[in-house]
């Protein structure tokens, strides 16, 4: 290659790489990739791994990969980590947390130069793994409860806060939280937001319910749903701990011929895609999943670079989305 495009070997490997391709002046970079491909030219990566002592392959750890609010944080993950020349491996722990560790382990066995989890509960013994392993990691939409790990979160007190003042300004005074599970972050510390900002307006314990899902699912999210129903009190407004529970929420309404929102205001979190073409569209607290996943991505970057850089966390700040899923209470 070098030979035919008349210039040294290391240039044509710069030209070659998406890491390293700006190095190289655009028309030289142009005609040593044509000659590439008019040589049928291919890198050979495990070569180039042996040498660098880099694969150029993330693993990426998903939580359930057809949750519909998964793609835009996975998204963001890829675009940066593929602007830097990397490629990701996505695996999809499913129902089966037992699997995490494992899939960990064959992921470092193969060579990733780093992981993201979207996975990791707040005892996680994956935490240990990671660190014993000594391999870049940052979590995404999760942390764990020592805060071991660099991670992207969400404020999800401050998410819950909005949600609730939302509603006490609409009005409401009997409110309930479909709690998220509470081994995960985001179940525990929403759960919490919940509690402290009902506290925080004044509103009466006796007057406040909730009820925890067993996982983020819409099925969860309607039995937990129908449980809140059957208490004495039943609520004018319900807050879930996310936009599948609250899907639940609304099936739970239809079982017992509820009207939403004139019976009850129903509020998400999470703003996922299509929540918007619900009926009624569904008012939520909106995170900012995609920026998540790309400053996620920036996170592990970092730490590839610099193994012994200080541990970050990034906390993004979630915005209230109000659509016609809550109004005033009926009476």
């Amino acid at each position: 290659m070098a030979e035919k495009c008349g210039v040294h070997p290391s240039t044509v490997s710069r030209a070659l790489s998406g890491a390293m391709s700006h190095l190289v002046a655009p028309d030289v970079a142009r005609r040593i990739r044509a000659a590439a491909a008019d040589l049928g030219y291919q890198p050979n990566v495990i070569a180039a791994g042996l040498r660098t002592g880099r694969s150029g392959l993330i693993g990426v750890l998903a939580p359930d990969i057809a949750d519909p609010g998964f793609p835009p944080v996975l998204s963001g993950i890829t675009e940066t980590l593929g602007a830097e020349g990397y490629a990701t491996i996505v695996v999809d722990v499913g129902p089966d947390p037992s699997r995490e560790q494992e899939l960990v382990e064959r992921l470092i066995a193969r060579g990733v130069d780093g992981l993201v989890l979207a996975t990791v509960t707040l005892d996680d013994p994956v935490v240990a793994q990671c660190r014993a392993a000594s391999i870049p990691v940052v979590l995404v939409n999760r942390s764990d409860a020592a805060r071991a790990l660099p991670a992207v979160v969400t404020d999800d007190e401050a998410g819950m806060r909005l949600a609730v003042d939302h509603l006490v300004g609409l009005g409401h005074k009997r409110i309930g939280h479909i709690a998220g599970p509470q081994h995960v972050s985001t179940g525990a510390l929403r759960r919490a937001g919940f509690k402290t900002a009902t506290a925080r307006a004044g509103l009466s314990a006796r007057d406040i319910a909730i009820e925890t899902a067993r996982a983020y699912t819409r099925e969860q999210g309607r039995l937990a749903a129908l449980r809140l129903f059957d208490r004495k009190t039943m609520p004018t407004a319900v807050v879930a701990a996310n936009d599948l529970l609250a899907l639940g929420v609304y099936d739970a309404l239809s079982e017992r011929g509820l009207i939403c929102p004139a019976d009850i205001s129903v509020v998400g979190h999470n703003d996922m895609p299509y929540v918007d073409m619900l009926s009624p569209p569904l008012t939520t607290v909106r995170i900012a999943q995609r920026s998540m996943g790309n400053q996620a991505a920036r996170l592990l970057l970092d730490a590839i670079a610099d193994p012994a850089a200080r541990r970050e966390r990034v906390v993004l700040e979630p915005v209230l989305i109000v659509r016609g899923s809550t109004a005033r209470p009926a009476g």
